[in-house]
Formats: structure tokens, C-alpha cells, sequence
């Protein structure tokens, strides 16, 4: 089985004026998802930022951000419905009218360093059911081991996603939410098995210094990978990262070492249910 590489570019949370080669314009995010996707990305998750460098959900942009992308590339796009933690629930919902092939939906509310990042249960069915009608592909986000048993409940009450296929990522590192170590995809990718549907698939982020555990590990456990700037800076001890390709090119070099080498964009495509966004 070959790997999907998703690549988050920029997030909400990393100041660009510490650290400049962070795409936050239109060229700069179109530019990188083009060099990540030569190096072995087949996803690209986006979050958008505006005239000020500062995360943003305008509608307008968030259209323009994935025509652009469609356009140069032939990427999974995926928006962020998360924003930043502040961002009020109607302007998450309303990321899904851009009309992305795949949207972020996080499984519950978590600690998020100093702040809460808030995902009630009504909110999360409203997203769940919106994506559906519009067909687009959920990836569900995962944060804490509780958020898997909800996923479960909720396809049980609200049924499959847009697809039929359900496709997770843990997001493991962040300060309130689950470690990010070895141990702690095991648990997670157990934890699958338990709970979701047979034939889930799953990827695994580390923030941070817990991007190689969690690569390593999720490898190991027949997973998928998600790299990118807006989960870490730094490639090594004292070593910036350059950009997005950095991340992206050792993600693959260490899915082919694992003999699952990177997935194209149109296998991703399939693997995932996406629609044709031709």
C-alpha cells in the first residue's frame, strides 16, 4: 500500500514575521503546493490568510485560494473548517460554500495551549451533515482518544460520510491534547479498529519535535502522514525549515523506506472517495 502526504502549508497559529518562509499570499501558498506536490504530496490542507498576514475565512478568498489550486496542480483540496480558535461557528460552516473536494471536521473540544478550541456536538453534526449535501470528503480531526468513540456515535446517529469512507487524522503534540510519541499512535490506531468502521483509514500528525515519532509510528501502523508548516518550524535541532517541499520530500523519502512510497494525488483520489472536481 503506498502513502497519502498531506501537507498543511500555514495554519493559523505561526506568525509570518518570525518566520518568513511561511506562505501566506496566494503566489506564495499556489507556488508551494506545486513544488510539495513534485516531491510526493497528494493533499494539500489549507488555511488562508489576508492582506495582513493574519488568518482569515473570507468566502471570497477562500473561492479564489481553491480555484487557484485546482488549477496549477491536480492536489486533494482540503480547507480547514477550524480557522483560528477564535473564530465564531457560522464563519466555519460557511468555509464548505467555497466547495473544496475535502474539509477538516474536528471531533470535540480540546485545550489548545492557552486557549479552548471549541467543536460542540451540534456543531460538529452540522458539519458533518453540511459536507454530505455538498459533497465533499471529511477529514476527521482528532485530538484527545474521547474524540474517537464520538465519531463513532456520531456515524452510527447521523450515518457514512459523502463517499462511504471514513478517513481520520490524529493530531498528536498539541499542548491540552493527546502526546505525540509512539505510544500514543498505537493507542489511537487500536483504537480505530474499536471503534470506526472496518476499512478506516488514518493519518497521523506530530506538532513540533513529535513530527518524526509520529511519522515513524504511524508508518509502522499501516497509516498516513500530514507534514507542513503549520505544524512545525523546525526540521532538525537549530535547523529551520526552508519551506513546505523540505517537509514534504523527507515524508516521502521515509514512506519509501517503509516500502509504501507516496501516493499520487489521483490515487489519494480514489483511496479517499473524492470527487471528480472536473
Amino acid at each position: 500500500m503506498s502513502t497519502v502526504i498531506t501537507v498543511a502549508t500555514t495554519g493559523a497559529e505561526v506568525d509570518k514575521r518570525r518566520v518568513p518562509a511561511l506562505p501566506v499570499t496566494l503566489d506564495e501558498l499556489v507556488g508551494t503546493a506545486v513544488e510539495c506536490e513534485r516531491r510526493g504530496a497528494s493533499v494539500v490542507h489549507v488555511h488562508i490568510r489576508g492582506e495582513d498576514a493574519e488568518p482569515t475565512l473570507d468566502l471570497g478568498r477562500l473561492r479564489e485560494t481553491v480555484a487557484a489550486l485546482r488549477e496549477s496542480t491536480g492536489l486533494v483540496v482540503q480547507l480547514s473548517t477550524g480557522g483560528a480558535v477564535a473564530d465564531p461557528e457560522q464563519d466555519r460552516l460557511r468555509v464548505l460554500d467555497a466547495e473544496p473536494d475535502m474539509a477538516s471536521c474536528t471531533m470535540g473540544t480540546v485545550n489548545f495551549g492557552d486557549d479552548v478550541f471549541m467543536n460542540r456536538p451540534a456543531f460538529i453534526a452540522e458539519l458533518h451533515e453540511r459536507m454530505r449535501e455538498r459533497r465533499i470528503v471529511p477529514e476527521y480531526e482528532l485530538f484527545d482518544l474521547g474524540h474517537l468513540p464520538a465519531l463513532g456515535r456520531l456515524l452510527d446517529e447521523r450515518g457514512l460520510p459523502f463517499g462511504g469512507h471514513v478517513h481520520v487524522d490524529f493530531v498528536l503534540g498539541v499542548p491540552g491534547g493527546a502526546a505525540g510519541d509512539a505510544s500514543t499512535v498505537t493507542a489511537f490506531a487500536e483504537a480505530v479498529r474499536r471503534y470506526l468502521p472496518e476499512g478506516t483509514t488514518f493519518s497521523a500528525t506530530g506538532i513540533g519535535r513529535t513530527t518524526l515519532p509520529v511519522m515513524f509510528a504511524s508508518l509502522a501502523h499501516g497509516g498516513h502522514l500530514r507534514v507542513g508548516m503549520e505544524d512545525t518550524t523546525s526540521f532538525a535541532r537549530r535547523q529551520p525549515v526552508t519551506g513546505n517541499p523540505q517537509l514534504v520530500e523527507r515524508a516521502a523519502e521515509a514512506a519509501a523506506l517503509a516500502q509504501r512510497p507516496a501516493m499520487t494525488a489521483a490515487e489519494a483520489r480514489k483511496l479517499l472517495c473524492v470527487r471528480d472536481s472536473g
